[in-house]
C-alpha cells in the first residue's frame, strides 16, 4: 500500500472506498471485542494482546483479516487460509466478501483469549 501511515487513524484515513467502510467496521469490532493496543508495524495496523495478534492490511483490490493464531480460528471461519509454517492464518476479503461486525468481533475474541493463555506467538520455542 505504500510508506507505513503514522498512526491507526491514519492508516484507516488514507484508505478510500469500500476498503475505508470495511477497514473501518473490522477495526470497530475488534476493538470493542477485547482490550487490544493498536499499532502500525511492518505497514500493516496490527492488535496486540500479550504480543502480535491481530492485523489488517489492506491492499491494491482487497483487504487481508490475519490472524497469529489463525490455525486455531478456522473452526470459526473455514474461510480462514494458513499463512506460513507457524500458526498464521488469513481472511481474504474482496469488495464482495461478506463479514459482520459480529463475526469480526467473535474471531477477535477468540483471538485475544488464545494469544492471553497460550502466550506471546512472536515467541518461538
Amino acid at each position: 500500500m505504500g510508506p507505513a501511515a503514522e498512526s491507526p487513524d491514519a492508516y484507516i484515513a488514507a484508505l478510500l472506498g469500500w476498503q475505508r467502510k470495511r477497514c473501518e467496521m473490522m477495526r470497530a469490532a475488534i476493538m470493542a471485542a477485547a482490550p487490544f493496543d493498536e499499532t502500525i508495524k511492518w505497514t500493516n495496523l496490527v492488535f496486540m494482546a500479550n504480543g502480535p495478534c491481530i492485523l489488517i492490511r489492506a491492499e491494491e483490490h482487497r483487504v487481508l483479516l490475519g490472524f497469529w493464531r489463525g490455525k486455531r480460528l478456522r473452526e470459526f471461519d473455514a474461510r480462514i487460509k494458513a499463512s506460513g509454517k507457524y500458526e498464521l492464518g488469513n481472511l481474504v476479503m474482496t469488495e464482495g466478501t461478506e463479514v459482520t461486525a459480529e463475526a469480526v468481533a467473535r474471531l477477535a475474541a477468540e483471538a485475544y483469549r488464545l494469544n492471553l493463555e497460550l502466550g506471546n506467538p512472536a515467541r518461538r520455542t
